[in-house]
């Protein structure tokens, strides 16, 4: 059975669809390669958080769950879905920086004055990490800001306010979270209630207040759904302090 179309194509049109396919093959083709770019974006994210958990045994994990309470922060802020993914990669990467600290992270005790004064400067680090990276530039405030305070006395520059980048603000009281809720060499995770109330307590000095209250009811929302800190996690259930 054979099929002759009526009316051909002419020069013309051939030329014609020549350039549409063409274009069209282009646009696949670049989609792919963005797909590709993407994916290498991701890995490259995911690879740069783990090696930074991996330096203390205390961290393991640490950085995946801020990006976790981030994300559930900056979707309860209204934020538009690109931006809560910028959000959510910035908090993976707030502690990158802690590669440039040559100390003992994993030491049975408070950091000293010195030791202390060595870790202040991990946001700069960071910074200087991923800066020559371009593609990596819109996680740079959340990596470099996230230790200011709302009244100014953070740190690395002691900005106030809405000074301070949204996204610091909201990976500010995610990583505070965390820490709070998750054992350290010095001590054990504190309960979740002692650390929200911490956090409620501190709004308007440390944190924005406005943030700092809508934190406060998403993790509660989202504690109904199941989620535990890594106090919880460990074994306990109870996360007690020390």
């Amino acid at each position: 059975v054979s099929y002759t179309p009526k009316k051909k194509f002419d020069e013309g049109q051939r030329k014609m669809l020549t350039i549409v396919a063409n274009r069209a093959a282009a646009a696949i083709e670049n989609a792919r390669l963005y797909e590709d770019l993407q994916a290498t974006f991701h890995q490259t994210i995911q690879g740069l958080a783990s090696a930074i958990d991996k330096m203390d045994r205390y961290t393991a994990g640490h950085s995946e769950r801020v990006a976790a309470y981030a994300q559930i922060l900056a979707i309860k802020l209204g934020l538009p879905e690109e931006k809560v993914e910028i959000v959510r990669q910035s908090a993976l990467m707030h502690d990158v920086g802690k590669i440039g600290c040559v100390m003992n992270l994993n030491k049975p005790g408070k950091l000293s004055q010195a030791e202390y004064d060595v870790f202040k400067r991990h946001p700069e680090y960071g910074k200087e990490i991923l800066d020559p990276i371009t593609f990596l530039h819109p996680l740079l405030p959340g990596v470099y800001s996230h230790h200011e305070r709302w009244d100014g006395l953070g740190y690395p520059v002691g900005l106030k306010g809405q000074e301070i980048p949204l996204i610091a603000r909201i990976v500010s009281v995610a990583d505070t979270y965390d820490a709070m809720t998750s054992d350290r060499a010095y001590r054990r995770a504190m309960p979740h209630e002692v650390s929200v109330n911490e956090i409620c307590r501190c709004s308007g000095a440390q944190f924005d207040p406005d943030i700092a209250n809508e934190f406060a009811e998403v993790i509660e929302e989202h504690r109904k759904d199941g989620l535990r800190t890594a106090g919880e996690s460990r074994g306990d259930g109870k996360g007690n302090a020390a």
